[in-house]
């Protein structure tokens, strides 16, 4: 399980098998600008799975995963409000003019991008808590 719990503020900690991460919102936001948006995290965790794909298919293909970079930039749409164009360029110094296709097919195929592709169905509901005394 995952477990985002308030902290103060705009700033959440992220919990996940021991791990802990947080987030907050830009100063201009409202927030204190102390951890990276949810939305960062979100479109961070795509670069993060290319850029693990990519790692793997490099060594395992004896290539150098060194200098392995992955820059993601993002626009917003509305109606309703959200990411609306995710722009990703992968740097891969090692990478062979002859295995770059190949290894195009195995980035573009991370569990992220491929959740982007086909999105899960997401089931939201608000747990009965005890009521506030007044």
């Amino acid at each position: 399980m995952i477990t985002a719990a308030y902290v103060e503020g705009d700033r959440l900690r992220i919990s996940v098998r021991g791990h802990e991460t947080f987030t907050d919102q830009l100063v201009a936001d409202g927030g204190a600008d102390t951890a990276a948006s949810p939305t960062e995290l979100f479109v961070g965790a795509l670069a993060a799975c290319i850029g693990f794909y990519g790692e793997r298919y490099m060594r395992r293909h004896g290539l150098d995963p060194a200098g392995l970079t992955v820059t993601c930039g993002f626009e917003w749409a509305e109606n309703p409000h959200r990411v609306g164009a995710i722009d990703v360029t992968v740097d891969a110094p090692a990478l062979t003019a002859d295995r770059r296709e190949a290894f195009m097919a195995v980035v573009e195929r991370c569990t992220i991008h491929n959740t982007l592709q086909a999105p899960p169905a997401v089931r939201i509901k608000v747990a009965a808590t005890r009521a506030a005394v007044a």
